[in-house]
């Protein structure tokens, strides 16, 4: 938590992979300095697919306090009981209208408001509607309410990932996340000086396997063309990818972003990257 009380400090979990993500996450924040607010992409998180309620509350009493996700979200069955009250969860937006849950949330802190804004891409995904006049307008809304606007963008393709990230930038987002990959790119930047932006926050989980999942089952698949059924990773070593970002409450602009790369064997840490405006 910084000292400056027109500044609030931000972090974002890249997308959380099974058991060994969960609980590196946990420990990070239980060791780690206080965020005013912290974000986490959960998509992976219940085995490797999905979200259980389970989890979704465990998560709350880490003091995750916004849980985005992506295409995987509805790959446990029972997310379709508790999506509509589950008020630290933001789906896709994008999808059809009348698909269960929230695209968006303002969220209510001790000394501002902050928007979230959850968002699939098109290209190499599933094809659902557009996101560029869905967010437009979405964006709108929330800054009628905040100035602070945070996109999780889940996407495959790093071409549509800065062409969306520079387009919500004008249209005065205050920090842009791209997700879904699993490797966290060395492109962390404030763009015109005002919105923190990366490509991909990354991973947290098992760092010994393919990102995230079992190394043999992911070769197995590559080798056979036989969709094998992933299986989360198993190691000694977790590694967190999250990205911190300190923003204005007052014009919703960032003015700091520090990507972290943690990765623990028992007793090693590495944290690198950072850059301010």
């Amino acid at each position: 938590m910084t000292g400056d009380n027109n500044i609030i400090k931000t972090v974002f979990f890249g997308d959380i992979v099974g058991k060994p993500g969960r609980f590196a996450v946990r420990d990070f924040l239980a060791s780690s300095e206080k965020y005013d607010f912290v974000i986490a992409n959960v998509e992976n998180a219940s085995h490797g697919f999905g979200l259980t309620e389970k989890n979704y509350n465990e998560f709350k009493d880490y003091g995750i306090n916004c849980m985005t996700c992506g295409n995987h979200i509805w790959d446990k069955r029972d997310i379709y009981t508790y999506i509509d009250s589950a008020d630290c969860l933001v789906r896709p937006i994008n999808y059809p209208k009348g698909t269960k849950g929230f695209g968006s949330r303002i969220f209510e802190t001790d000394r501002c408001k902050i928007g979230v804004i959850n968002v699939l891409g098109r290209v190499f995904m599933n094809l659902i509607d557009s996101q560029w006049e869905i967010v437009a307008e979405e964006i709108k809304r929330i800054k009628e309410v905040t100035p602070i606007v945070i996109i999780d963008f889940h996407a495959e393709a790093t071409a549509e990932k800065i062409c969306f990230g520079k387009y919500c930038a004008e249209l005065g987002v205050s920090a842009f996340f791209g997700t879904h990959t699993h490797v966290q790119t060395a492109d962390e930047i404030i763009l015109d000086n005002k919105m923190a932006y990366i490509t991909d926050a990354g991973f947290c989980g098992a760092a010994d396997g393919v990102i995230g999942m079992d190394y043999v089952t992911s070769l197995n698949r590559f080798l056979t063309g036989i969709p094998e059924r992933y299986e989360v990773a198993k190691g000694n070593v977790t590694q967190i990818n999250a990205v911190e970002v300190d923003i204005d409450v007052l014009s919703g602009q960032a003015v700091k972003i520090k990507r972290i790369n943690f990765s623990k064997n028992n007793i090693e840490e590495e944290k690198v990257s950072e850059k301010e405006d």
